[in-house]
């Protein structure tokens, strides 16, 4: 069957089929098998408490793995290792590594040739390696067989074309290659490194620094290379990654456990030099359904596994997945994304070179979510992984890629890997693992718990044969006598649990745009508008949200979405925004009140233009524009387009402005509404300067000429009871004086009647001043008299004009 479809059969529906593109962020996919090579140095020494391996330049290598004789022998005691940056030439500090914790059950461990090991460094690319294996007393004895793995991961091909195999430094080494196969060792300490290491491990004295390198080795120690291509089996199809495409309805849909695949994903091995397992692979079990979407997966076609490495008489596969335990890899979490392919590539080459049939987990998580197809058999089937050493039948080990310890670092010779919390993706790719695949079952991965027969006989703390307890989601720790997934990853199982079990978390609209706009608590749109929400719950486990409007779905995204756009009519909508979750609970954000609204803002009446105080001049007149603007729905601004641009609030009803006198002047105007919808209104008004030579006088007035005054002239008057008057044609009039600290009052009469007194004193003087202002409803025939009050010590006014609109 061919990737992109599985036809729906005996009632399951049509699932689409795709296997991710990309095997981590920034990692190209692999074009075909990826050869990986392991380099292998044997470790030496006098005692029988330690053993060592002298600084000394290599092939180059990205992983150590330090293993030794017997599956069951222990490591009481401590193994440090140094490396060299290939990139820099410097050495890292000394680091610990860690002891083993997963392990293959009895069957797959107790065959000839499985050897004991460490967990497995990555390193990064480096070409230099110095080892110390130190036993816990003087008198412990070390395991026999001591040696460093130096695992070369490869690099996929960029033509299409497998890997050639020549991967470490440019030449193929076989597994006769001896130490003088290997480049010429000249390592000696550049003048930028810190420190270099040594052959022995003396430890320094407080500073930490670490012993000093000898240019070559005082012993030789045996020096072995493979490829990791042995067997010649056609492997059984396995299983794809998958989209993680949901029901759009949010109702759980049946998925299909095991997705076929092309023969092209997982190629056949044509030619082989290795002795295919005696033992014939299980039958693959049918095919049962999950009513979760399977996770977007990197299969192992896609990290560029050697499927002519494993052995080819396995899989073997228990009844169901009852159980999922969480590990970690203890590598180091000073990895990027983009090496993860590479580090499942050399954690499958240590765990093949240690004589285990294949990879031991069933899946790996990066620290950025990516999830990793380990073990060989089907991802949707319960494959029997090597992973907690008791309890592999019929449960699952997925490992966070990383340390998640609690420490902090190492003493003045030794760092261990410093501890840190898992990413809230790493934790929602477990989880949405969980749930696909305990979707299976109809196991609640939050709440559920199985019980596990052991199964064998030296697991510490276990009884051969008797059954135990697991919550669905547990800790390796929780099956195996072992620090694993380090307090870190198994204090967050309980967020693990709640991730996969759901419901989404709390949902919350945060606004909305895209021809929306708020006003109050309210949006308001002509009819589109752009949704957006957000949630605390990773996007890994949200199958797709769902936008409502008034109640009625009328938006569907992906999990990953945090908007999308809807279309209303006219009027006052509730909308809302529902999360399903993958296992299909599903959550409903709080109300948003979305109005559409089409009608454009009113002016129920023409803008007013009326004279205000200020400074006049020739060229301007100090003018106040009026207006009222009205919505249906929510009234947003009102803008002035002429004579000047301004923009203004939509409480506000009145703008300080200037004209030109004698000139037809537009005042413009524009309303919008939130909505958008606008409406403009304007109207042109003309106004002018008329001096004292145009009016009517009575009592002694005193022409005074100054470029101060308007036209450079006005009239001023001392006497009491002298009057001046204008008789004008408008709807606005202001009178315009000159201020002084001498300056008097005056009475203001208008068409006759005495309206106010106005007093023109001032502390500083002030020329062209419009003192006072009147307006009317329409343009009239007007007179204004102005009568001298004769103020006692400072009876003068000087008046300048009058300005009018009309």
């Amino acid at each position: 069957m061919a990737l992109g479809a599985v036809a729906a059969a005996g009632g399951l529906v049509a699932a689409t089929v795709a296997m991710t593109g990309s095997p981590g962020r920034g990692a190209p996919a692999a074009q075909g098998p990826v050869k990986t090579h392991v380099h292998s140095l044997s470790l030496t020494g006098a005692g029988a408490s330690l053993k060592t391996l002298g600084a000394r330049s290599t092939a180059p290598f990205s992983m150590v793995g330090v293993t030794w004789n017997g599956a069951h022998a222990e490591l009481r005691g401590t193994v440090e290792v140094r490396t060299r940056s290939a990139a820099d030439g410097h050495w890292t500090r000394w680091l610990k590594m860690q002891q083993p914790d997963d392990l293959p059950d009895a069957a797959e461990l107790n065959r000839p040739g499985v050897r004991g090991g460490m967990s497995p460094l990555w390193a990064g690319p480096s070409n230099g390696i110095q080892v110390r294996a130190t036993g816990a007393g003087r008198t412990t004895t070390l395991p026999a067989g001591l040696r460093v793995d130096l695992v070369d991961p490869g690099k996929p091909a960029t033509d299409g074309a497998p890997d050639s195999g020549m991967g470490l430094a440019g030449y193929a080494m076989d597994a006769t290659a001896t130490d003088t196969a290997a480049p010429p060792v000249t390592d000696t300490a550049s003048p930028t490194d810190s420190s270099a290491p040594a052959d022995t491990p003396t430890p320094t004295t407080g500073t930490g620094a670490p012993d000093t390198p000898t240019a070559t080795n005082s012993t030789s120690p045996t020096d072995t290379s493979t490829a990791t291509d042995p067997t010649s089996t056609t492997p059984s199809a396995p299983s794809t990654g998958t989209s993680a495409s949901s029901s759009p309805s949010g109702s759980p849909t049946a998925w299909p456990s095991q997705l076929p695949t092309t023969a092209e994903a997982y190629p056949s091995c044509a030619t082989s030099s290795a002795t295919p397992s005696a033992t014939p692979p299980d039958p693959m079990p049918a095919a049962t359904v999950s009513t979760v979407a399977p996770p977007a997966v990197v299969t192992r076609a896609g990290w560029g596994a050697d499927e002519c490495a494993r052995e080819s008489g396995y899989p073997s596969y228990g009844s169901a997945v009852k159980v999922m335990f969480v590990h970690h890899t203890d590598t180091t979490n000073n990895y990027s994304c983009a090496d993860s392919p590479a580090i499942v590539r050399g954690i499958y080459a240590e765990h093949l070179n240690q004589g285990w049939r294949d990879l031991g987990y069933n899946f790996l998580v990066d620290k950025c979510g990516t999830i990793f197809e380990g073990r060989f058999g089907g991802m949707g089937l319960p494959v029997i992984g090597a992973q907690t050493y008791g309890f592999n039948t019929n449960s699952m080990g997925v490992a966070a890629i990383g340390t998640y310890t609690d420490l902090s670092g190492g003493d003045s010779t030794a760092s261990t890997f410093t501890g840190a919390a898992p990413s809230q993706a790493m934790l929602a790719s477990i989880a949405r693992i969980a749930a696909w695949k305990f979707g299976m079952t109809g196991v609640n991965p939050g709440t559920g718990s199985a019980s596990l027969p052991e199964g064998s006989s030296d697991s510490y703390g276990f009884t051969l044969g008797k059954s135990y307890t697991f919550n669905a989601i547990s800790g390796h720790r929780n099956g195996f006598a072992t620090d694993c997934p380090g307090n870190q990853l198994y204090n967050a199982l309980s967020t693990i649990r709640s991730y996969a079990a759901g419901p989404v978390g709390t949902v919350s609209v945060t606004g909305m745009s895209g021809g929306a706009a708020k006003s109050g608590t309210n949006y308001y749109t002509k009819g589109a508008a752009t949704v957006s929400w957000t949630t605390a719950t990773p996007s890994a486990v949200i199958s797709g949200f769902d936008v409502l409007v008034d109640g009625k779905a009328v938006a569907h995204t992906s999990g990953s979405a945090r908007s999308a756009s809807v279309t209303v009519a006219s009027g006052s909508h509730t909308v809302q925004v529902r999360a399903t979750h993958v296992r299909g609970a599903t959550t409903l954000s709080g109300s948003v009140t979305l109005v559409g609204d089409t009608t454009a803002p009113t002016f129920p009446t023409a803008p007013g233009v009326q004279l205000r105080t200020g400074t006049v001049n020739s060229t301007s007149v100090p003018v106040s524009v009026t207006w009222k603007a009205a919505d249906n729905a929510a009234l947003a601004k009102v803008t002035s387009t002429s004579p000047s641009a301004a923009t203004f609030g939509p409480t506000v009803t009145s703008w300080s402005a200037s004209a030109k006198p004698g000139t037809s002047d537009l005042f413009a105007l524009k309303a919008y509404d939130v909505a958008g919808n606008s409406a403009a209104a304007s109207v042109k008004r003309t106004p002018s300067i008329v001096q004292e030579t145009s009016t009517t006088r009575t009592g002694t007035w005193t022409r005074k000429s100054s470029t101060s005054y308007l036209g450079g002239y006005s009239y001023g008057s001392s006497s009491a009871k002298a009057s001046i008057s204008w008789t004008f044609t408008g709807r606005s009039v202001a009178w315009i004086v000159s201020r002084a600290a001498t300056s008097g009052q005056a009475y203001i009469y208008v068409d006759g009647t005495k309206v106010t007194t106005v007093d023109l004193k001032s502390s500083t003087t002030l020329y062209r001043q419009a003192i006072w202002t009147k307006t009317w409803s329409a343009s009239a025939k007007h007179t204004l008299k102005i009568v001298v009050v004769g103020t006692a010590g400072r009876p003068t006014v000087t008046t300048d004009g009058i300005a009018t609109i009309g």
